[in-house]
């Protein structure tokens, strides 16, 4: 099965940009529906963002308009392009993929493939 690998989380001033990478090995991006969630510590996993194999897209509407996922298949990668970033988008970032003809709802349980993780603070 796939196996994640994120990076680029860091602290960063309000309004600013990051962009997160998640590495994907083991399989392709190719066969999966590939997404993003974050989590504050004792709150809820949230799901941010969603890229199929075609290229279509989902997004919380708490993040449209600011954030942008992207996949490049030549290098089994995912990205999220975060902008005008929040203090409210302060939390641990996470790539999660499922292998689905159809992908499900950006729901935590619905992902059974995750990444560790990679922390963005916005202050």
């Amino acid at each position: 099965h796939v196996q994640l690998v994120e990076s680029g989380g860091a602290s960063v001033q309000a309004g600013g940009s990051l962009r997160l990478s998640c590495v994907a090995s083991g399989d392709t991006i190719g066969r999966y529906c590939m997404g993003w969630f974050r989590q504050i510590p004792d709150k809820e996993r949230e799901g941010v963002a969603g890229i199929e194999s075609d290229g279509s897209t989902s997004y919380a509407d708490s993040v449209k308009g600011r954030f942008t996922v992207s996949q490049d298949s030549a290098k089994n990668t995912v990205y999220l392009q975060m902008n005008s970033l929040k203090p409210e988008d302060t939390a641990a970032y996470y790539c999660v993929a499922e292998r689905a003809l159809v992908c499900p709802p950006l729901e935590p349980d619905r992902y059974p493939y995750w990444g560790q993780g990679t922390q963005v603070t916005v202050s």
